[in-house]
């Protein structure tokens, strides 16, 4: 990110957030004219300013790091490998979670929706699929919409399918990130997948349910999941900051008897 203006970042960012220039700026408490003067490359922003548009505008550390280089500053937030001896106690509690959320699913993904943690019930979910489906590592969005991956066991899958293509679409849109947009234009050749440009307009509506579940074949059941995002509240190093927790629970009883038989 050396070599991109910081400027054109600033206003980037703005603009995805739908936020005016001249709320922003009387929100963080410049004028408008030294933000707009920011955002055309004319005044340099310190550090100090550049952490508070990047707050105001909901930026994850990583992004925050990319305003700081591009700026000319070092970043101020590490990366540390969740491997790595300085966050095990963080990977073990991680795991731990997930592991008592069993015997239902549950995953740690990153931003590209890479698979870094997971528990037995997840594990069992994609048995049988080829390793070559899922990619190195192990990607959901691959995982869930290749067609010899889960979408060929999802009796749901234009629903379900349109939710993860929004998803999708989102992260391309917000990250700028290549490996990302690679994945999309990749999944958009895929069977049964709408054309890349419809992707932000798909619906996942279904009548009278109070959330989207996703139906699965598991063998000769079929299972009904819904599934719960969250993220940490307090993060200060990168690789936590892009970590998001899923984790599935049934969305009937039935649902419910199969995962805990299978126990």
């Amino acid at each position: 990110m050396t070599d991109a203006n910081v400027g054109h970042l600033i206003r980037r960012q703005r603009g995805l957030a739908r936020r005016s220039q001249m709320n922003l700026a009387h929100e963080i408490g410049i004028s408008p004219r030294h933000l707009s003067f920011v955002e055309l490359g004319k005044s340099k922003p310190s550090v100090a300013l550049l952490m508070k548009i990047a707050q105001h505008l909901d930026l994850s550390l990583r992004e925050r790091n990319d305003w700081l280089l591009a700026a000319g500053y070092a970043p101020r937030y590490p990366e540390t490998p969740l491997t790595g001896p300085a966050l095990s106690r963080v990977r073990a509690s991680l795991q731990a979670l997930l592991d008592t959320h069993d015997p239902f699913p549950g995953v740690a993904i990153d931003p590209q929706w890479n698979l870094q943690l997971s528990n037995r019930a997840a594990r069992q979910l994609v048995s049988g699929i080829p390793e070559d489906v899922g990619g190195t590592p192990t990607n959901l969005f691959r995982m869930a919409l290749h067609p010899a991956g889960l979408a060929g066991r999802t009796r749901n899958f234009p629903q379900w399918s349109a939710y993860l293509l929004r998803r999708l679409d989102r992260a391309v849109v917000r990250t700028q990130d290549p490996r990302l947009a690679a994945l999309a234009d990749e999944v958009a050749t895929w069977p049964a997948i709408p054309e890349r440009d419809t992707w932000r307009h798909l619906s996942s509506d279904s009548a009278d349910d109070p959330v989207l579940s996703w139906r699965l074949e598991l063998g000769d059941e079929e299972l009904s999941l819904f599934s719960i995002l969250s993220t940490f509240g307090t993060p200060m190093d990168v690789t936590l900051s892009d970590l998001s927790i899923e984790l599935f629970f049934p969305a009937d009883e039935q649902t419910e008897t199969i995962l805990r038989c299978r126990d």
